[in-house]
């Protein structure tokens, strides 16, 4: 099949160079977002008097024909073509003619590429936060239940001083919150046009980029025709983003993984989020929590094959760039899956109160209250820690908690304990008395859910248009 560029040659592509070179196999993705671009395109051509109305409309038809006949299935994308810009184009011009051939003007396919991967990006930027926003109204609904759910916190995975559950999974929205404003950050960042830009030096005829970015919702037009074609920054970011989202998931898929151990036993996994042996018939395995811990990889993998991929391009466009889609395409896809599925096991998945509290009784939580108990007596705080270091000892040794020894004994380590120890080191006073912001207490904990409630009400993802296509779906619909 003739090239889009084959005029300056002589001979045909030796086949495996064509098959090489080719990229029809995975932007054709990009689909949606070539059909979108070049009918901006073809209208701010008409208003400029580059191509007539009767141009337009035959182009705009025929452009809205082919993306109605791709979604039906009535037109199958196939390999025959290099890149799905030449797909679009060459069926574009068998099918209304002459006019299709007027397309590209005005355009090269640097821009055109940039342009169809930006609003791909653009879109998953606000896909992504829509699926962490589903997650923390999870994790907000945990918080809201279990504000006296009692469990043990950890340092080194080491049993530290008692929290609730509620606070412990606080920990996760603010992760997730970050998230969502990283994302924020990027869609701002990358929201301008680079359509027009053409090679890479612009164009000579009389272009109105600033309409063409309005017509596809973009801020503006981007500002140096050299770095449009050559930008690859929001992919890097959103790169960068998703590799930060599936940390925060792996870490807390690693919790669920430790506490749904037998050792622990603190959490149950809904049937449907789990599998069994092949062998063993009593296992229930966390695989999708496991899963997720395992593409955490994958898509860091993503993030270092652009980083590597760019590191050494000089200005402008080169085709090491078409190595952005496929590593781009997986990372986004995965990190999708994650977060619908990691959602899914954490809205079914069942606590076991009671365990996570006793959990917390045995493992010596209140030491550091007990310290503070005596530093209210009148201890200094270094001589109280050295108390209740020997105290914790003891109790070590006599294989009990600190709170089911007998006053006498308490008073043996040090005179300054009376009756009152007991409920000073209960783990409600432990928790209760802990009310500086960001602290597991209660009235700091639903302070904290209040600012949650209101951030979540007005999450930018519920403000924000999916797209402005208004002036694109009115060309469209002048046609029909």
């Amino acid at each position: 099949m003739a090239q889009l560029w084959g005029g300056r040659f002589t001979k045909e592509t030796d086949e495996l160079v064509y098959r090489f070179n080719a990229s029809i196999t995975f932007d054709k993705k990009l689909f949606e977002q070539d059909i979108e671009g070049s009918i901006a395109h073809v209208v701010m051509l008409e208003k400029q008097g580059i191509l007539t109305c009767g141009e337009k409309d035959a182009v705009v038809k025929g452009l809205t024909g082919i993306r109605k006949d791709v979604e039906e299935g009535s037109l199958v994308i196939t390999d025959e073509y290099e890149d799905i810009h030449s797909f679009v184009e060459a069926v574009l011009t068998k099918r209304i003619g002459e006019a299709g051939k007027k397309l590209h003007t005005g355009r090269s396919r640097n821009d055109q590429v940039a342009l169809d991967m930006k609003l791909y990006v653009r879109e998953k930027v606000l896909k992504t936060a829509s699926h962490i926003e589903a997650l923390l109204e999870t994790i907000l609904s945990v918080m809201e239940n279990n504000l006296t759910t009692y469990m043990p916190g950890f340092t080194h995975l080491q049993k530290a001083q008692p929290t609730t559950l509620a606070h412990h999974f606080g920990a996760y929205f603010e992760m997730f919150k970050r998230d969502v404003l990283r994302l924020q950050d990027i869609y701002r960042r990358m929201n301008y046009c680079p359509l027009g830009a053409g090679a890479f030096a612009g164009t000579t005829y009389p272009l109105e980029r600033a309409y063409t970015a309005s017509l596809l919702g973009f801020e503006g037009p981007t500002l140096n025709s050299m770095d449009s074609v050559a930008d690859r920054d929001y992919i890097i970011e959103f790169l960068s983003a998703l590799s930060i989202i599936m940390m925060h998931l792996s870490r807390f898929s690693e919790e669920i993984i430790i506490w749904n151990s037998n050792e622990y036993r603190f959490v149950e996994i809904d049937d449907g989020f789990s599998t069994g042996s092949s062998i063993m018939p009593q296992k229930k395995n966390p695989d999708i929590a496991e899963l997720v811990r395992g593409k955490t990889g994958r898509v860091y993998g993503a993030l270092t094959a652009i980083l590597t991929t760019m590191k050494g391009l000089p200005l402008a466009y080169n085709k090491d760039m078409q190595e952005d889609k496929e590593v781009t395409f997986d990372a986004i896809e995965t990190v999708e899956n994650c977060l619908v599925l990691f959602n899914g096991m954490l809205s079914t998945m069942k606590f076991r109160h009671n365990i996570m509290e006793e959990s917390a009784k045995k493992g010596f939580t209140n030491a550091t209250d007990a310290a503070d108990y005596l530093v209210g007596r009148g201890v200094p705080f270094r001589d109280a820690h050295g108390i209740i270091g020997q105290l914790v000892l003891y109790c070590i040794e006599k294989n009990c908690s600190i709170d089911e020894l007998g006053l006498e004994e308490l008073k043996s380590f040090s005179e300054a304990f009376e009756g009152d120890v007991f409920e000073a080191i209960s783990l409600k006073a432990c928790v209760e008395r802990r009310l500086t912001t960001g602290a597991p207490g209660i009235r700091a904990m639903e302070d904290v859910i209040k600012i949650n409630k209101d951030f979540l009400a007005r999450i930018w993802t519920k403000e924000q248009p999916e797209f402005n296509r208004s002036c694109l779906k009115g060309q469209e619909s002048e046609r029909r």
